[in-house]
């Protein structure tokens, strides 16, 4: 599949800028260059510096301006991904998003996640364009650490129950229209391929195999998760997500790990029933998801701390909003003390 992309770039462009980080660049950049020159397209790349923040995106920005670039080619994880969708934004042309991990639902959105340069959430920024073509190759998605495709499961996971609280408040999905019958219903579908296929497609990855459930929890991870979340709205996970970035101590969990902790902390915000949020963190530890907070790296949280998460979850235009409730910071931080309890006493039960 990599090695096809100039059949498809040809349409859109002649001059092509690939930008990944320096392990992508080592595992696809020379099989890309080459399927493009093959095509008669220009081909060069550009080290990615690793967060998707407002120097980054210029930096490249003034790169494919100064090499008069139209097709910039975002290869990697989300964040790559996301700064290469805000690139083109500034510049025009085309972009291509080429995921070589299936860790979110960023590839086939019209919108990028904003981080600063030390990697907490800034804002959401919207574009009125899709990429013009997604290229999975689901070979290289089972040959990457298999964090990585656990963690596009934790990000897929919590899509139907954001669309579902959204579309239960009436509130807006992400591009401020009403959430829409087939979002509602596609994200359901995520949810459901995930919960029928996830902790096989787990071990195939573990073993480096590409299967059927791979495939399929491939799909559900990008294409399923984004349009599912576009049309159908999100909800308290990636508020709860969005607080935890301003932590230092969490930021070397991955995004759909923090958003895995989130969902737990929605459930329980939404008062769910015991049952259903222990199947969850059941789920959960099965696939090797974190659930606690000492998961992802805040051990011995501080009240100070849970109250900084919970501020921020509860920003004015945080999306924690279209919750079918008021939602505020109080709530937010007993939901998360809860939430780790009930992870670490199920992980205790099972241990």
């Amino acid at each position: 599949m990599v090695d096809d992309i100039g059949e498809h770039v040809g349409s859109l462009g002649t001059a092509c800028l690939l930008l990944a980080d320096d392990v992508v660049l080592d595992l696809v950049g020379e099989r890309v260059v080459q399927s493009l020159e093959a095509a008669d397209i220009e081909a060069e790349t550009l080290e990615f510096n690793g967060e998707s923040s407002e120097t980054e995106i210029q930096r490249v920005a003034d790169v494919v301006d100064g090499r008069g670039t139209d097709v910039i080619v975002g290869a990697g994880g989300g964040k790559a991904l996301d700064t290469a969708k805000a690139v083109r934004e500034e510049t025009g042309g085309a972009m291509v998003s080429m995921p070589t991990v299936a860790s979110t639902d960023s590839p086939t959105s019209a919108l990028s996640v904003i981080y600063s340069e030390h990697g907490e959430f800034e804002e959401y920024r919207f574009y009125d364009q899709h990429p013009d073509l997604v290229l999975l190759d689901t070979a290289i998605v089972a040959g990457a650490p298999t964090r990585f495709f656990r963690s596009g499961v934790a990000d897929g996971l919590a899509t139907w129950f954001e669309a579902d609280a959204t579309y239960r408040s009436g509130g807006q999905n992400v591009v401020g229209g009403t959430p829409t019958r087939a979002g509602h219903r596609l994200a359901k579908l995520c949810y459901e391929t995930l919960r029928d296929h996830a902790l096989s497609a787990v071990d195939a990855v573990e073993e480096g195999a590409v299967t059927e459930s791979v495939a399929a929890v491939a799909e559900a991870n990008t294409l399923l998760s984004g349009l599912g979340f576009e049309s159908g709205g999100l909800a308290a996970a990636h508020s709860v997500h969005n607080g935890l970035t301003q932590l230092e101590e969490t930021h070397d969990a991955t995004h759909g790990e923090k958003v895995n902790v989130g969902t737990v902390t929605q459930l329980v915000l939404e008062g769910r029933e015991d049952g259903f949020v222990e199947d969850y963190v059941e789920f959960s530890l099965a696939l090797g998801l974190p659930v606690t907070l000492a998961d992802i790296g805040l051990d011995d949280a501080t009240t100070a701390q849970l109250d900084t998460v919970a501020e921020a979850a509860c920003d004015p235009e945080e999306t924690i909003h279209n919750e079918p409730f008021e939602v505020t910071p109080p709530m937010v931080r007993d939901a998360l003390r809860t939430a780790d309890r009930i992870g670490r006493r199920v992980g205790e039960r099972q241990s």
